[in-house]
């Protein structure tokens, strides 16, 4: 039986629901499932298109990165993918983050990204290719859900969170 979670930009009124790829990624669907709910501030992606993020530092610790199983680096529309980095990867100010002092004394920080269109390419000017786990794929919504990413690109993140939960 397929587990579900919803991905939302509550500010925006907006949600969708994904089916969790437990076949494809098992490790990283349980990583997720496992530590819902999860959230914080979105980003949209500055290398990848169509793509917004948010980061959660410690998620992978303690022996719960899940490691790579079910990778592209060409996500498509829909696609949801964990993403581990360290505080010095996205610590640099190429990133922007206005935390990037604190980011650079994390442990690992995972990216848990949500795809909204095509034409994503996951390659970075710092660290080449940057594949992820694909771990679930919407389902229904992504249509509004693309709708608000496009205006985040176009109107900008401050005071907007990305929530991942359990679906009923």
């Amino acid at each position: 039986m397929s587990r579900f979670i919803t991905v939302s930009l509550p500010e925006r009124g907006v949600s969708a629901r994904a089916r969790m790829l437990e076949e494809a990624a098992p490790r990283t669907c349980a990583a997720v499932w496992d530590a819902l709910p999860l959230g914080g501030q979105v980003y949209h992606g500055k290398y990848a298109c169509n793509e917004i993020y948010a980061l959660l530092p410690g998620l992978a610790d303690d022996g719960r990165d899940p490691g790579q199983e079910n990778t592209t680096v060409t996500p498509i529309p829909g696609d949801l993918c964990w993403f581990t980095f360290s505080g010095q990867d996205l610590g640099t100010p190429a990133y922007g983050y206005e935390e990037g002092q604190t980011l650079r004394q994390q442990g690992s920080i995972v990216d848990l990204a949500v795809f909204y269109g095509r034409n994503n390419l996951l390659v970075n000017g710092d660290q080449g290719w940057v594949p992820g786990n694909v771990f679930a794929s919407l389902t229904e919504g992504l249509d509004e859900l693309a709708a608000a990413c496009q205006e985040l690109w176009m109107g900008g993140v401050r005071g907007v969170s990305l929530r991942f939960e359990r679906a009923e």
